[in-house]
């Protein structure tokens, strides 16, 4: 296996599919609006196995001083391999001169993120907004 890292905005429909449903993403039936998301963001990086795409993260900023890591995946067939972190510390490194990186992560991925440096905010709280008439929630 040789992954080869790449920071990009450029992927193919049945890339993006293939990533996100293998995570059990349902975003992934609509490929074009990920299209769209990755060519929105402020950037991306991608892991690749040869022409396979495995494992992607993608973020919004601000420019200056605060970024979000938006969505990390990685295939499912490539998880605990290190994909992730690799993906993470690229970002990290391309902002480290930005004062605030902010993650939302799931409940159950939080000792990941943990392991990396992050730390729960205690001094806030994390809200989301569900609008019920969006097919994709």
């Amino acid at each position: 296996m040789n992954i080869v890292y790449r920071k990009t905005k450029d992927f193919d429909l049945d890339s993006l599919k293939e990533l996100y449903l293998s995570v059990g993403w349902k975003l992934g039936n609509d490929p074009h609006k990920l299209q769209i998301s990755m060519i929105n963001s402020h950037n991306v990086f991608s892991a690749w196995d040869g022409n396979k795409l495995i494992g992607i993260i993608n973020c919004l900023s601000d420019g200056i001083a605060t970024v979000y890591l938006n969505n990390l995946l990685v295939d499912s067939k490539y998880q605990g391999k290190g994909i992730g972190s690799t993906l993470i510390n690229m970002m990290l490194e391309e902002y480290k001169e930005y004062n605030k990186k902010i993650l939302i992560a799931e409940k159950d991925k939080t000792s990941f993120y943990e392991a990396l440096g992050f730390k729960a905010g205690y001094d806030v709280v994390p809200m989301s907004y569900i609008d019920k008439r969006c097919k994709d929630n």
